[in-house]
């Protein structure tokens, strides 16, 4: 009996794989038609799957507008914040503008602080004893050299014509303990600051600028320039860098000691500043007598 029921289990499987292949064989061949029960599954299935395809599509379109919502409200916020920053830009450019050309009309200027031309010269001798004070350059009054013009190096200002000769000048450092060499600067930052060079440092090698308010604060770091005040310096010649400030004796100004931009040991070729500005005179002088002609 058991015999029996092993050899019928194992006709029962050899028929169910005959009758496998044979629906396998069925299904594969080319037909007109399909049966009712493969028509039947088939809707069947393709019913489930419209009927969940469409609430995921749905959601998918749901989230994909949401999004989309969400950038185009941040690039418009972006847009927003920058015509704000556009139009605060074109404010300023008109109120400068606005400002330069009534302040052009007022003084009448063709040239401004900053103007100036330059004499290339060679330093040809400089004294043992006075090295850190004066030097002698190679252009004179034929070169149209005149004292108090300003003198600098291709770093920084350098000092300022004392004396001049026909084909020679001598120019007194910025580094000399002469007092009485005063020039005006300019400390910049978030508020330029002026001050006075009076006078060098010689053990810390840096320039003395003072007479510089004691409610104004001067940062490290901080460039000096000359601020173009006094008809001799022009506006803007680099004069080096703030290292420290102290306050003076009385507490009523303070002192900022300058690192100066030049080196003034090694001095080989300078420029010598001409503030005049013929061409520029000239073309002032014929507007004016036209103006008179009138």
């Amino acid at each position: 009996m058991p015999q029996f029921f092993l050899n019928k289990r194992l006709i029962i499987l050899l028929v169910s794989i005959i009758v496998l292949v044979a629906l396998i064989g069925f299904s594969l061949r080319e037909r007109d038609s399909i049966s009712w029960p493969e028509q039947f599954v088939k809707d069947m299935v393709g019913f489930g799957q419209s009927i969940v395809s469409k609430p995921v599509n749905f959601t998918g379109d749901i989230i994909d507008n949401v999004k989309d919502i969400q950038n185009t409200y941040t690039e418009n916020e972006k847009l927003k914040s920058r015509l704000d920053e556009l139009v605060k830009l074109e404010t300023q450019v008109r109120d400068l503008k606005q400002d330069n050309e009534e302040l052009r009309d007022v003084l009448k200027k063709k040239e401004d602080l900053r103007s100036y031309d330059t004499i290339q010269a060679t330093v040809i001798a400089r004294n043992p004893d006075h090295w850190q004070e004066l030097i002698t350059i190679d252009k004179g009054e034929v070169n149209g050299i005149k004292s108090d013009m300003a003198v600098i190096s291709s770093a920084g200002l350098i000092g300022k014509v004392k004396s001049v000769n026909e084909f020679s000048s001598t120019v007194e450092l910025i580094s000399t303990n002469n007092t009485k060499n005063r020039i005006s600067t300019v400390i910049q930052g978030k508020q330029d600051i002026n001050g006075w060079i009076e006078g060098y440092d010689s053990d810390k090698k840096e320039i003395l600028v003072k007479r510089i308010p004691n409610d104004l604060k001067v940062e490290k770091g901080s460039k000096v320039i000359t601020s173009g005040l006094g008809g001799v310096f022009p506006k803007g010649l680099v004069v080096g860098e703030v290292k420290e400030v102290k306050p003076d004796q009385y507490g009523l100004t303070q002192t900022a000691y300058v690192k100066p931009a030049a080196d003034f040991y090694h001095l080989e070729h300078v420029m010598v500043i001409d503030r005049e500005m013929k061409g520029v005179s000239d073309s002032q002088a014929e507007e004016e007598t036209g103006e008179e002609e009138q």
